[in-house]
């Protein structure tokens, strides 16, 4: 019994790792709302989250019976086996948890313990039955078949559920309040408010009062006898209050829906989720215990855990404060949640996923329905649709923190009302649907119905749901796979294995760490350009000046270590290299947005001027691309274990490199410092960058008639030198328009003593 004491022990560590995986993850279902609106400052988002939490756990005792009984029939089982199962799932759960929290993706705690128990369930009944010389048909005996597909088909169906309410209600919210909503807000507002407040109370505190480990049975059927009238109660009073505060104070009411909901919905994800986390090992201790007291503890079956169980109020209270420190202090929980806020947010900007073939195929189909059914409709019907949802003179508020929102209230309030709602009957009814996938879905249905997804950004939007959604089912199919070989690994290996599956995980979660932290920098340094605080058009003309310098900077130090690593061979180095220019690339995407974000403050009444945004637009694409062209060559050129340049060519190449990289450093110090002492000096170094490119041009026209000089080295020694003179003369040109024309940069200082050079290419 030595090992399984350990066992336990080993199950109680998982636990809390799995609690900061688990938490990393599903700190978006409740945070989404309140962050992208930026209701109030972080840290009291933060302090209603914590609060929530601590009150969800202990509405979580009924759940506990899922890991118990919920999947597999625990009759069939020894304790033995039932370790084998519940080690297989932790490990399981913690390495695949935290693999989707550093790519900020968001995923489903709920189906992956589900698909994890059924899995490491499978896999050792086949064990049993084989040992047995059973057929292995038996397995289904072993599976509480109808209770998992009940809980398959309660998740999937809550996706497609919470999608349509989501939507449904969201568009006949923005109908009512349009989004100019102030007036209209002071109008009927309580109504509607105190709705969504006595909505919230019905389902978590009375629906989910079933669940809690200190209510008694004389409480909860009183409860239950006088739901419709508590109902009718809260709406009454919420409404009465809430339109009170509106005729008497300034109070934005939707902020206290807002925050109440966030409030409400962290206790909904803590009631339905901690079995996620905590309810595994928890069945591992009974299982121990009811061995324990066996004649036989190694092979008495465990019937004893299909019985009822309460949970102990104090071990759900540990588990929540875990859950409420990992919750403040999780940089992959900011990550996740950003992911969504990203994708649900009412502006334009940039976007995370690439469109895709399917993404496009469904925008066209979606955008061809509603073009039916809108010609299907009463003229007159459109357009007092369209008026309300007009966003002409809407203005956005200012959040808590001065940063525009992502959406406004109005949309927040109905994800926080229609999500909680969702959840915490599922809570009542003991099913463990998913916390995320209701969340998510919500937040994508109201983004639907709010027309955050426009013709421009429709294409991106969807790709990224698709891309949150293939992961869903990638969680089913990894947790059902990885748990069976974890079960098999166990139940021949025993504590070894254990041991080199917990050394598997500690290495991939240091790994994941790393890549986390670097993805996080790169996060960070596209952060450098934001512009949403700045207000004053002469203000974000200087700021954009100084991000085109740090955007050049950064493209001279990829030339730089492009043409290194092309002259040494190094296949590894490239590699990398493209990383950081697709990272520069991104920035070169920012940087135009911003641009047009300065021309939008303008009030310029030389309309002309506007024609040098456009080139300097263009000339950053030109910029980005040529880069993206030498370093691309240069990885396949290498990749391909094609034959290295010539030296001659090595050091003709250097040369252009020293000139573009000393263009490019002079240039970036000039629109960061607002000043061009240099600009002289920028025009001859690229006047004397064409004539060496003039004369390089004539000797390698030279090695290609000698024959010393193949195809392909040809085709690449033109295309880096051809690529390098476009990123030189753009480069110059940037400088030009910035000089000329951006109000505030200089006005007068970036005078160059000499005419730059204009682009031929």
């Amino acid at each position: 019994m030595d090992f399984f004491h350990i066992a336990i022990l080993v199950l109680f560590g998982l636990a809390i790792s799995d609690l900061i995986v688990g938490v990393a993850n599903d700190a978006v279902n409740f945070l989404n709302s309140s962050v992208g609106s930026r209701v109030a400052p972080r840290y009291v988002i933060m302090t209603i989250s914590s609060l929530g939490i601590m009150a969800g756990v202990t509405f979580s005792s009924g759940m506990m019976e899922v890991a118990r009984k919920g999947i597999f029939n625990p009759q069939y089982f020894t304790m033995p086996e039932l370790m084998t199962v519940f080690l297989a799932v932790m490990l399981t759960d913690i390495i695949l948890l935290d693999l989707y929290n550093t790519f900020g993706l968001p995923t489903s705690t709920t189906v992956s313990i589900v698909f994890e128990l059924l899995g490491a369930a499978v896999a050792v009944s086949l064990l049993k039955l084989h040992q047995a010389g059973e057929s292995l048909a038996g397995v289904v005996n072993f599976i509480n078949s109808s209770k998992a597909l009940t809980i398959i088909f309660g998740i999937l169906l809550s996706v497609v559920i919470a999608f349509a309410v989501g939507a449904v209600i969201q568009f006949f919210s923005r109908l009512i309040f349009t989004f100019n909503y102030e007036k209209r807000l002071r109008r009927y507002g309580g109504i509607w408010a105190g709705a969504a407040l006595a909505t919230i109370t019905y389902f978590i505190l009375i629906k989910g009062a079933k669940g809690a480990s200190f209510i008694t049975p004389e409480a909860l059927k009183w409860i239950s006898d006088h739901t419709g009238l508590i109902f009718l109660g809260s709406f009454l009073v919420s409404a009465l209050f809430l339109q009170l505060l509106l005729v008497f104070t300034r109070v934005n009411i939707l902020k206290l829906v807002v925050l109440v909901g966030t409030f409400a919905l962290a206790m909904a994800f803590a009631a339905n989720d901690l079995v996620n986390f905590i309810g595994v090992p928890l069945a591992g201790l009974s299982a121990f215990q009811e061995a324990s007291a066996s004649a036989d503890p190694l092979t008495a079956t465990m019937e004893a855990l299909r019985q009822p169980v309460r949970g102990n109020t104090l071990l759900l209270l540990a588990a929540g404060a875990i859950m409420v420190a990992t919750l403040w202090v999780s940089r992959k929980a900011r990550s996740v949640t950003r992911t969504e806020v990203r994708l649900g947010r009412q502006d334009e900007g940039f976007e995370r996923f690439e469109s895709t073939v399917l993404s496009q195929a469904i925008v066209r189909l979606v955008s061809s329905l509603f073009e039916a059914v809108g010609r299907a409709l009463p003229a007159t019907l459109r357009r007092a649709v369209n008026r309300r949802f007009d966003r002409s003179e809407h203005r956005p508020t200012p959040g808590a923190d001065g940063r525009v929102p992502s959406f406004d209230l109005v949309r927040a309030s109905v994800n926080l009302m229609v999500a909680s709602a969702l959840i915490s009957l599922a809570t009542s009814f003991k099913l463990p649907l998913s916390t995320t996938y209701v969340t998510f879905m919500v937040a994508m249905g109201t983004s639907l119905s709010d027309q955050a997804w426009g013709r421009d950004s429709a294409v991106y939007r969807v790709s990224g749901v698709l891309t949150v959604v293939g992961g869903w089912f990638f969680t089913a199919m990894m947790a059902f796979t990885v748990s069976s070989l974890f079960a098999y690994a166990v139940f021949y290996g025993g504590g070894w294995a254990v041991a080199a599956i917990l050394g598997l995980a500690g290495s991939i979660i240091y790994r994941t760490h790393w890549i986390h932290r670097k993805r996080e920098e790169v996060e960070v340094a596209a952060d450098v350009f934001n512009l949403r605080k700045i207000k004053d058009a002469e203000a974000a003309s200087e700021v954009t000046s100084r991000h085109a310098g740090v955007f050049l900077a950064e493209v001279g130090t990829v030339v730089d270590l492009t043409f290194g690593a092309l002259f040494d061979a190094n296949r590894a180095k490239l590699k990398e290299v493209r990383e950081q220019q697709r990272r520069v690339q991104r920035w070169s995407n920012i940087i135009a947005a911003n641009i047009f974000k300065v021309f939008r403050l303008l009030q310029w009444e030389a309309v002309r001027d506007s024609q040098r945004y456009a080139q300097t637009i263009s000339s950053l694409q030109e910029i980005s691309e040529s880069l993206r062209d030498i370093v691309v060559r240069s990885y396949l050129h290498v990749a391909n274990n094609h034959s290295g340049l010539l030296p001659e060519q090595i050091a003709e190449l250097d040369r252009i490199r020293t000139f573009v990289r000393e263009i490019l450093e002079r240039t970036a110090r000039a629109l960061r410092e607002g000043s061009c002492p240099d600009c002289h000096a920028i025009a001859e170094l690229n006047r004397e960058l064409r004539i060496l490119v003039e004369e390089f041009d004539e000797n390698q026209v030279m090695r290609i008639q000698n024959n010393s000089s193949k195809t392909r080295l040809s085709i690449l020694f033109y295309s880096l030198v051809w690529d390098s003179l476009k990123i030189a003369e753009h480069t110059t040109h940037v400088l030009t328009v910035f000089q000329e024309s951006m109000p505030g940069v200089g006005r007068g200082r970036l005078t160059a003593t000499a005419p730059l050079a204009q682009p031929t290419a």
